[in-house]
Formats: structure tokens, sequence, C-alpha cells
């Protein structure tokens, strides 16, 4: 009966006591914040310590101490085990008589108990009990399931046939433990703290939940300026973790001079050297397709990448350019510069499963040709069964069909509640910032789902992703951090820099190129001095260099979408003047420099009407969100209150003539992807964009706005009267 009750306390162990752990606190710590004053940094457990102290798995005594030495309480452990292993907390009620509701370790006794890790004696836990270096044992080998190993133990003291010897042979098999000395285990003394928070982050990273970190980017838009500081960015990161995954989700192409200039030949010259592990397609990818040359830069560029990339919706089938480039199949050995469905890598002895979805949006919005699209919801559950037909269940969706866009196309909210079995998706398309991972928990009906975590960048090459996540033994979630690093905040990577010198050259020569235009006057840009709160600026008057961008807003929406009746800039967007004489490459770019792109939207009148009114809240001071227009015209009156100054929008109809706007009827505008999210505070806008009712075409603001200069037969020299304040002329 004694081994019987030792066997049954060795495995009912537990973790550490709340005026030591500090129980209940919710904040986060950093390990180099910690700083307990009988741990020095010069032993041997302090950084274990501190790690586990940084994750709010341990803490200290309230004076400051750790207490090495001190013997460590069953109740003790129990909390430190459910803790590390995130174990979902049992409702149960608690099955031991001397632990009682409401403590501090109720809750972790009864998960451990349900679980099978722990049992007790006579219906008794005894919480206040040391736990002795054999139960700890039994307890850590219980929990991580670490395998049981024949071998000789050095050990005099561990008797042959006890309940806790096969526990000690599976630890010092697998190297975690050594004795008190050559010939003891000492299984019957209590385990000290700091020993057992050691031995505890050595099992865990061993034998502990699976851990894989992915680095992402996406929407990068041939920004290459900076990229000798994202190469920095992945080289530091890869320093950590040599077998971090390196994804990005598509839209390399287009964007900037270095696209024009290069094709996208510059942007891989600088992804094979930071090591790509997969690419999938965005529109933009698509954009040459209507070309002389088709897509044959698109071919170059999958044929000079030493990564494989990922599709599974798109069939290249239509394209002989594509022949021999794509197959549809899930691939284990995968080759560079080849096109899979899917394909599966095995990191951390572990496989990783990658597919790729790009938007069926491409279609309409850029010039796929032959190149057709298939449904992304048939395709991604198509792709996760393959993968666990194989027996993968880590699974990673790349994919460029946008965090929250049109959800009548396609989006990652959707994909993360229709599909199961998808852990991560790596995202772009909306160019979203994602500061932390987004994750999933419930299905489209709002039923509890296994998690997916949802990460993206923004776009243009502004931040380099980092997601770490852990997986349970069945391939689920546990744990998720992420964050993102801002590229500009890098120092530059001397061989990248080195590397960039001839295509910067380059894009220098073609920046100062004309465009075949010359202003006869100068395109202005005001501003109000410092001090002043009215006056003639960009951010509160209508101007002819606003009025320019728009009108060429408008031309290229209508192209795609011909019931665009309206575009709208915000002024902040609108950052320099063109001065009169011959107009460079250069100089458009920096009237427009933050890449943004061209959506149309969905509105009614009213919405209309109120989003003008936002518009107009800072008159006569200055506001970015104030809006230039083409195809209309806006009446206010700035002596009436903010939110009541709207006297009339009016739609201007091809015979010219100007109708008013119905409240209640529906017109379809266009804007820059930044305005149509909401930005500038035009919740108005951002409540059409949550429901789905924008389309982002994805074409380069700065593009639209030099074609369009090149397409006037006579540049505009006087303002229109399109933004009107009838109090002027009472």
């Amino acid at each position: 009966m004694a081994t019987q009750r030792r066997w049954r306390r060795g495995i009912a162990i537990v973790t550490m006591v709340a005026a030591l752990l500090g129980f209940g606190v919710a904040t986060s710590v950093s390990a180099e914040e910690i700083k307990f004053r009988d741990v020095p940094e010069t032993h041997m457990y302090y950084k274990t310590i501190n790690d586990l102290a940084g994750k709010n798995v341990i803490s200290g005594y309230p004076d400051g101490t750790f207490k090495l030495d001190k013997g460590l309480q069953r109740a003790e452990s129990a909390k430190i085990l459910t803790t590390i292993l995130k174990l979902d907390v049992s409702s149960e009620k608690t099955p031991f008589t001397d632990v009682a509701d409401g403590q501090w370790y109720t809750d972790s006794v009864k998960t451990l108990f349900k679980a099978g890790y722990i049992q007790g004696y006579d219906r008794k836990f005894e919480p206040d009990r040391e736990t002795t270096r054999a139960e700890y044992a039994q307890m850590l080998v219980n929990a991580y399931d670490i395998p049981a190993a024949d071998i000789q133990l050095p050990f005099t003291d561990v008797v042959k046939g006890e309940w806790y010897e096969p526990a000690v042979k599976a630890l010092y098999a697998s190297g975690l433990i050594t004795g008190i000395d050559e010939d003891s285990f000492a299984p019957n003394q209590s385990i000290k703290r700091g020993d057992a928070v050691w031995l505890l982050a050595k099992t865990d990273a061993k034998f502990g939940p699976y851990k894989l970190t992915i680095l992402h980017t996406n929407d990068t838009h041939a920004n290459l300026d900076n990229i000798a500081k994202r190469v920095t960015g992945v080289k530091a990161e890869k320093a950590k973790n040599p077998n971090a995954l390196l994804l990005d989700a598509g839209d390399v192409f287009q964007g900037t001079l270095y696209f024009n200039e290069f094709h996208g030949q510059a942007d891989l010259k600088f992804m094979n050297l930071m090591g790509y592990d997969a690419m999938t397609f965005g529109n933009h990818e698509f954009d040459l397709g209507a070309t002389p040359e088709g897509h044959q830069a698109l071919v170059d560029f999958i044929k000079g990448a030493q990564f494989p990339f990922v599709s599974s919706n798109i069939d290249f089938s239509g394209d002989e350019k594509f022949t021999g480039l794509f197959s549809d199949l899930i691939s284990s050995e995968p080759e560079k510069g080849k096109i899979y469905n899917g394909i599966i890598k095995e990191i951390n002895g572990e496989k990783v499963g990658i597919f790729g979805l790009t938007t069926a949006e491409t279609v309409d919005i850029s010039s796929p040709g032959a190149v057709k699209f298939e449904d992304y919801l048939a395709e991604a559950e198509r792709a996760v069964k393959a993968f666990e037909g194989r027996g993968v269940n880590k699974i990673i969706a790349l994919t460029h069909i946008g965090y929250d866009d049109n959800a009548n196309v396609d989006n990652d909210l959707t994909l993360a509640t229709k599909v199961d079995g998808i852990d991560v998706i790596v995202g772009g398309h909306s160019h979203t910032t994602l500061t932390t991972p987004v994750v999933v928990d419930k299905d489209e009906n709002g039923a509890k789902k296994d998690p997916t975590v949802i990460v993206q960048t923004g776009a243009n090459n502004t931040n380099l992703g980092v997601l770490d996540v852990k997986f349970s033994k069945n391939g689920v979630i546990k744990e998720s951090e992420g964050k993102l690093i801002p590229v500009a905040n890098l120092k530059p990577d001397k061989e990248a820099e080195e590397l960039l010198k001839p295509y910067a050259s380059k894009i220098k020569e073609v920046s100062e190129k004309e465009i075949g235009v010359t202003l006869e006057k100068a395109l202005e840009n005001p501003r109000l001095g410092e001090g002043q709160s009215s006056g003639i600026s960009v951010r509160n008057h209508e101007t002819i260099l606003g009025n320019i961008i728009t009108d060429g807003m408008l031309a290229k929406a209508k192209e795609y979408n011909p019931n665009t009746v309206m575009a709208l800039q915000n002024g902040g967007g609108i950052r320099a003047a063109i001065e009169a004489g011959p107009v460079t490459n250069g100089e458009v770019i920096k009237v427009l420099p933050f890449g943004n792109t061209l959506a149309v939207m969905d509105l009614t009148g009213a919405d209309l009407k109120a989003a003008f009114e936002v518009s107009l809240r800072s008159y006569p001071g200055e506001n970015g969100g104030f809006l230039h227009v083409a195809g209309g015209k806006v009446e206010f009156d700035s002596t009436k209150p903010v939110g009541q100054r709207v006297v009339n929008v009016y739609i201007k109809n091809a015979e010219g003539a100007y109708t008013p706007v119905v409240d209640n009827q529906t017109y379809t505008i266009a804007t820059n992807a930044f305005t149509a999210q909401g930005g500038d505070g035009f919740d108005v806008f951002a409540k059409i964009y949550k429901a789905g009712k924008v389309t982002d075409l994805g074409l380069s603001d700065w593009e639209n706005f030099r074609d369009h200069l090149v397409s006037l037969d006579k540049i505009p020299t006087e303002l229109e009267g399109r933004i009107v304040d009838v109090a002027e002329g009472k």
C-alpha cells in the first residue's frame, strides 16, 4: 500500500504558490525587467528563471527574492504546469477533500486531474507537502509524454521496480537529468525551486508544444529604397531562429519606378538573397498580361526565383508561357522556380503544409488573360484535405485575398471561419497593418473551432512580420505571438546596399526623366503657414492640382466600372507642388508619395453628404481629410455648425449638367484605398468598407496621375467651382 501511495503522489504533481508566482496578476513582464536579488546574473539559472518570469509562468516573493533552495510544494507544481502548458481550465468539481474551491491552485489541480496527469490518495491531494524529486520526474514524464527507455541507470538509490524508476529512466535517457552526484538521484528528497524551474524549462524546450516561427511580407510593390534594411531584419531574425519560414503574400510587382524599369527582377535579387521559402501571387503579378509580351515578365520572375510558388485557385493551363512551370499537386520536394498547389516542408522534425490563394477580383482589376481563377473556399478545402491525407496537421494559407476586403468575393476572415484545418493565414491585398495577430476561434455559425491566426504587415516594405506559434501534439495552435518590425528603423545591410547601387542609380536617372508634359503655370500645393487659421490650402479649398488628380482617378475608375460617377482625394495625401516647366517622373511621385491604390465603393447620397461633413469639419482651418472632387460639386455654408454645413452635393452628368444626389439612392464613387478604409476619420467609409461594398482596383495613384497629365491636351490653369462656400455670397 505504501508503494501505491508513493505512485499516486508521484503523478500528482503541480505548480507554484500564489505568493511566489503572483497569481491573478495579468500584466506581462519582460524577462529584462525581472531582477530577483537572490538570483544574480552570474547564476546558471538566471536566464531560465527570468525567461519564465517574463512569460508569467513564475514570479518571486514579495521581498524580491526567488528562493532557489526552497522546496517546491505540490500545489506550486500544479500551477506552474498548467500555466506553461496553457491547459484549458476544467469546470468540474474538485475530486480532493483537501482542495477547497476558490484556492489559487484549485483550478490547476482540477485541470491536471481531468487530463490524467495527477491522482491523489484517499481523496486527498496534500497541496502543502513538498514535491519529491521522484514525484517531479513522474509528473514531467506524464505531462510531456516522454518516451520510455530501457537503459541501465547509474544511480544506486533508484530501486528497481519502484513506481518512479521508468520516469527517471526516461528523463535520464533524454539527457534531461543527472543525479545529485555520480551514483545518487535522491528520489525521496524535495526538489528545490531553482532545480524544478530549470528542469521544467529544459523539458518544455525538448518535449513541449511544437514551435514555429514565420517571417512574412506582403504588398511590397517594388519599394526597394529601404530593401537593404529589410535584409538586415530578416538576417537578424534568422540568426535567432535559423529554421524560421520566410513567406511573401504577393504583389511584389507594380508601384514604383523599380518595377517600371526592371519588371520584378530587382526585387527578385533581394528575395533570393534573403532566402524566401515560398510566395503566392498577387493581382498585380498579372498586370502585364495585356501587353504584347503577355506574362513573360512574370514567367521570368518565376524561373529566376530560388524558391517555389504556391497557388491553389489559379489555373495556368490556358497560357502556354507557363507550360512546365506549374503542377496541380502537393509536393514534399518542391523545386525552385516552379508553381505548386501546395508544398510540404519539414521544419524541426515536423511537417508543415503551405498553400496559396489569389483574389478572384484579379480578373476585373488586372490583366490575367487566359489565366483562370477558381473558387477559393473549395480549393482551400481541397488543399487542407490533401495535406491531412499525408499526415500534415500544421497548415499555412498564404493568401492575397484581403483581410476584410469585399466578403462577397473573398477575404481572410471568411476563409478562417468557413474552412476547417487552416492554422495560420499569412495575408495580403488589403494593405492591412495588423500590429498583433488576429485569432479566429469561431466558425461562420458562431460555434467554437480550433484557432486560425491571421497576420498581415501593411504594404510598401513598411514592416517585416514575425509570428511565433506553438502547436499541440494534434496540430492545434495553443499559443501565438506576433509583431511588426518597422523596416525604416533598421540599419541597412552592407551586402544589400552594394547590390542596390546599380538599380538605384538607374532609377535616379529614370526619375529625372521627363514625362512629356510641360506646365505653363505651376501646379501649386498651398498650405497655411504657422499660426494661420484661414486662407487657401490644399486641405481646405479646391485646387487645380486636386482637380487634375481626381479627374484622373475618375477616368481610370470608369475603365473598370463604367457606373462610377465621382472621385474623391484627401488633401492630406497631396504632398508637393509641381513647378512650371517640363514635368519629371520624380516630381509626380513627390505629389502622391504614399503608394496608395485606387478603390471604388457603393454608397448612398446620404452617406456622401455625411462624408463631406467630415471633409468640411475644420473649415476654414486645415483638415487632412478635406476632399477634392471630380464628377460633381459640393455647396456648403461655413456659418453653420460642424456637422450641418453641407447644403447640397451634385453629380455631373454626361451633358455637363449638375443633379442633386438623392439620399436613398446608391452611387459608385472612386477614392484611394486609405480613404475608402476610413482614414482621416471617415467612419462612414469605414462602415461601407466593413460591409464589403469597396473594391480595391490596386492601381497606383501616382501612375494614374502621371498618365492623366500625359493624356491632357491642355493643362487647366483655373479653378472650376467644384467646392463652394455659399456663405461667401451672402
